[in-house]
């Protein structure tokens, strides 16, 4: 199976590459970006930025993949959405997206989850997509939730030696 770049209306999914090196670094550098994420620290250095592509290039067949959202209009990087943590024999992984703050509210991210949920379902034959949301973020919580995702879960999440409630939220997919 090969991750491809993916096409909608509005927006070119982009496979993550060292060329995103300067647009990575300046959104996962970005405190409102990394707010909600308790998986690892902001970014702040180049080389944190290549970090996060090197995880996301490794050969095929892999268990993680990243795409660059480009709006189609003008060229310009968004934000970023893929998949991580993919358990083939379970056909489950889980999703994790995020965009810049001026784009918030134009309904891109939803355009772009719901090519990558496609293309889970056909390219990839998965049949659960989970997403770990804080519970202090609506927006992400409204986003799964408008894409047909159902409460499954809590737990707490320690990061900087502090507690963070996530929801699990969970889309099974059937064709």
């Amino acid at each position: 199976m090969l991750f491809n770049d993916i096409e909608t209306e509005r927006l070119f999914l982009e496979n993550i590459s060292i060329d995103d090196r300067d647009f990575i670094f300046s959104q996962f550098s970005n405190d409102i970006v990394t707010r909600y994420l308790f998986d690892r620290e902001p970014v702040t250095d180049i080389e944190g930025a290549d970090e996060i592509i090197t995880f996301y290039i490794q050969p095929e067949p892999r268990l993680q993949h990243r795409w660059v959202i480009v709006r189609k209009s003008d060229g310009i990087k968004m934000g970023t959405c893929g998949f991580h943590c993919w358990n083939q024999k379970e056909y489950a992984v889980e999703v994790g997206y995020d965009l810049k703050e001026q784009f918030w509210g134009n309904g891109y991210m939803q355009e772009a989850m719901k090519e990558i949920i496609a293309f889970a379902m056909d390219e990839m034959h998965i049949k659960e997509i989970s997403a770990y949301i804080s519970i202090d973020n609506p927006r992400s919580i409204r986003l799964a939730e408008n894409l047909g995702f159902v409460l499954s879960g809590s737990s707490y999440e320690l990061f900087r030696d502090k507690k963070y409630l996530h929801n699990r939220y969970s889309l099974y997919l059937t064709k």
